[in-house]
């Protein structure tokens, strides 16, 4: 059983918002227990969407939702260990850096090498309103801050610089102008 199946077996699949969509630039509001019954209901389609695309975060803005949640699993190909997190934070991290190359689901098939802190620490609320706290290094370090900063409008993007990026974006316009292009020819 693949982890789509068992993490979100019948949730319906979202579009995944692509650069340059303005949405993606946008702060999301915190959840308020108002929220809570919408959050349940999204976190499902969240994970199947990442695990479809496949990809191992997602944060709400990217499925045109402004509301501070992500989903992460970077174990998605073994044992699935699928995180969601509400309100999440960052509260501690690091003075040591690592660099790893990333990509996101919101610039297809585009990768960078970007510099953070090692380790993070986070805290968050999980689907009940709960409050947790998370330590994480390595890969899970990496994608936690990757998402949390999908929730406040940043791209892994911004990190680099002007020219790195503007090579980087000019690509992906040219590659999604030639899909649209074939697209049009069927």
């Amino acid at each position: 059983m693949s982890a789509t199946e068992t993490i979100a077996p019948t949730a319906p699949l979202l579009p995944i918002l692509v650069v340059p969509d303005p949405v993606l630039r946008k702060h999301a509001r915190a959840v308020t227990p108002a929220d809570y019954d919408e959050v349940r209901a999204l976190i499902p389609s969240m994970f199947a969407t990442m695990y479809a695309a496949p990809g191992i975060g997602l944060a709400a803005p990217q499925v045109g939702r402004l509301l501070r949640v992500i989903v992460v699993d970077v174990a998605p190909d073994k044992v699935p260990a699928p995180l969601a997190l509400v309100n999440p934070e960052v509260i501690a991290t690091s003075e040591d850096k690592c660099s790893r190359e990333e990509g996101c689901l919101s610039l297809p098939d585009q990768y960078a090498e970007v510099v953070r802190p090692s380790w993070v620490k986070v805290r968050y609320q999980d689907e009940n309103g709960a409050k947790h706290e998370i330590e994480a290094d390595g890969l899970l370090a990496t994608c936690l801050q990757h998402e949390i900063d999908h929730l406040n409008g940043v791209q892994f993007v911004d990190y680099l610089s002007p020219l790195k990026r503007n090579i980087l974006l000019r690509k992906l316009a040219k590659e999604l102008k030639e899909q649209k292009e074939r697209r049009g020819r069927r």
